[in-house]
C-alpha cells in the first residue's frame, strides 16, 4: 500500500503526489481511493481504487536522482528503436509509455526526435500518432527529471542539451 505524500508516476498522466486516501462512492458503493494530484498541473486530481491491481499497477515508483543523471548521460549512446510498421510501432511505443523501463523510454524519445528530423529534412511532417507519443513520453520523462533535479519541467530540455554537449 502506498502512503500519503508519496510521489509516483501514474501512467501517461505524469508525476503525481498522493494527497490523501479517502472513502468515496463511485459507481454505487463506498471504497477507498488514492487521491492523486498532478504535481505540475495543479488542480488535476485522479482517484485510484485501493486494491485495484490494474489501476494501482499504473502507479510507478520514481527513479533516483543518480539514475536520472545516468539516463541523461546515456542518451548519446542509446540505440534507436524504430519500427517500420505503423501499427506495430504504435502498439510497442504505447507499451513503453505504460511501462517502467526508463532506458526504453529514452530510446523511444531519441528515435522519435531523429525521425522528426529526418522527416523535416525531406519536407515532410511526422505522423500525428508519433507526435502524440513523443509528447507523452517527454512529459513523463521531463516530469521525473524535473522532480529529481529540482528544476522546472520547462527547463529539462535545455538541461539535457547542455549535458549532452558537455559529454
Amino acid at each position: 500500500m502506498r502512503n500519503i505524500g508519496d510521489v509516483v508516476m501514474y501512467g501517461t498522466d505524469g508525476l503525481c503526489r498522493i494527497n490523501d486516501i479517502v472513502e468515496r462512492n463511485f459507481g454505487g458503493s463506498m471504497a477507498l481511493y488514492y487521491m492523486l494530484e498532478l504535481v505540475y498541473r495543479r488542480g488535476s486530481v485522479i482517484y485510484v481504487p485501493v486494491g485495484n491491481e490494474k489501476l494501482e499497477g499504473k502507479m510507478h515508483t520514481l527513479i533516483s536522482k543518480a539514475e536520472c543523471l545516468e539516463l541523461i548521460n546515456s542518451i548519446k549512446s542509446e540505440t534507436q528503436i524504430w519500427i517500420d510498421s505503423e501499427n506495430e510501432r504504435k502498439i510497442r511505443y504505447r507499451e513503453i509509455l505504460a511501462g517502467e523501463d526508463r532506458h526504453e523510454l529514452v530510446r523511444m524519445i531519441k528515435t522519435l526526435h531523429e525521425h522528426r528530423r529526418t522527416q523535416e529534412c525531406c519536407g515532410k511532417k511526422m505522423h500525428m500518432t508519433d507526435q502524440k507519443i513523443l509528447k507523452d513520453a517527454e512529459r513523463i520523462f521531463y516530469d521525473e527529471i524535473a522532480h529529481n533535479l529540482e528544476i522546472l519541467p520547462g527547463e529539462v530540455h535545455q538541461y539535457i542539451l547542455n549535458a549532452i554537449a558537455e559529454s
